[in-house]
């Protein structure tokens, strides 16, 4: 639980400082900017996250043994599982914000935990008991209120609809695949994240941008020497990838449905770091405040099994 916890403290750091980077001058010079910079910033986070699990597996001498796993069956379901979460995940979250508002787009984003867990039930046979749905609903529901605006900003509800299926299915989907390739020893968690982070960057390069006509806007980003941009993409994109170890690794010792549930804490731990870091204490108010402490309590709760019995001394 304690991995699990971790994941969505780190994925915390990596929302508010990928957050910072999408508010810089290059992704808000014009409209078609603000527009690609969702895509484009997930591009670069995700080489740079791919970079830093290939240092980091190259620190310990196991490039190796990353490729002897990606040529594995269970590989080749963390690749599946890269494309459903990356490309087609995100994909739909940034369809979601654009023509539903930012609020249905993060509640998009939260619901994934629960279409996960109904899922690792039904193919995982992971057991999910009465008190757990409750915990988890009431997480979800504290996600929503700290994400709630009444200023919905309804352009497309079908396309944002599109979206909200794919992001929600999506996440929830390539955890659930996650896990059953995780069951494979020779597939360990960080040789997992450096076949997914890799997958997703080039299904990005090669599918999404050319798709959007976004690759002129990258290459001008990156002769335009924005070093501070890169520096913080860079930053999002290490804290994602700590984040993903942890997740992985809790996948791995207690099951999909309770690791989602103990990572969706980020968007109450996002609220303490905008505070702790960038001073800013507008969010402070008594609704954030407690749709917080239920996100983190809740979502430890409904990662608990009260049914185990303590082992006798």
């Amino acid at each position: 639980m304690i991995y699990g916890i971790l994941a969505g403290i780190f994925w915390a750091l990596e929302t508010v400082t990928l957050g910072k980077a999408l508010t810089a001058a290059p992704f808000i010079s014009t409209e078609r900017a603000a527009f690609l910079s969702p895509f484009i910033s997930t591009f670069i986070h995700d080489l740079f996250s791919a970079l830093w699990a290939g240092l980091f597996n190259g620190c310990r001498g196991d490039l190796k043994n990353v490729w002897q796993a990606f040529l594995t069956r269970s590989g080749k379901f963390v690749v599946l599982a890269a494309v459903i979460g990356g490309p087609v995940g995100m994909t739909g979250y940034v369809l979601a914000i654009r023509y539903m508002g930012a609020s249905v787009g993060a509640v998009a984003s939260a619901v994934f935990p629960a279409i996960g867990a109904v899922l690792a039930v039904i193919f995982l046979k992971e057991k999910m008991p009465w008190y757990r749905w409750i915990f988890l609903l009431l997480t979800l529901g504290g996600v929503y209120g700290l994400s709630f605006s009444p200023q919905l900003d309804i352009r497309n509800f079908w396309l944002g609809l599109v979206g909200v299926l794919m992001c929600s299915f999506g996440w929830g989907i390539e955890a659930v695949i996650l896990a059953k390739a995780l069951r494979d020893t020779s597939v360990r968690g960080e040789f997992a994240l450096q076949i997914r982070q890799t997958t997703s960057s080039l299904v990005s390069a090669a599918v999404i941008l050319p798709a959007l006509r976004g690759w002129g806007f990258t290459v001008d980003l990156f002769k335009s020497g924005s070093s501070s941009l890169f520096l913080l993409i860079a930053a999002a994109a290490l804290f994602a990838t700590v984040s993903y170890l942890f997740y992985y690794k809790a996948i791995s010792r207690i099951g999909a449905s309770k690791a989602m549930a103990l990572d969706v804490s980020y968007a109450a731990w996002a609220i303490v770091f905008t505070v702790v870091i960038f001073r800013d204490t507008s969010q402070l108010t008594p609704l954030t405040v407690g749709c917080a402490l239920i996100v983190i309590v809740c979502g430890i709760l409904a990662a608990a099994d009260f049914s185990k019995k303590p082992c006798a001394a």
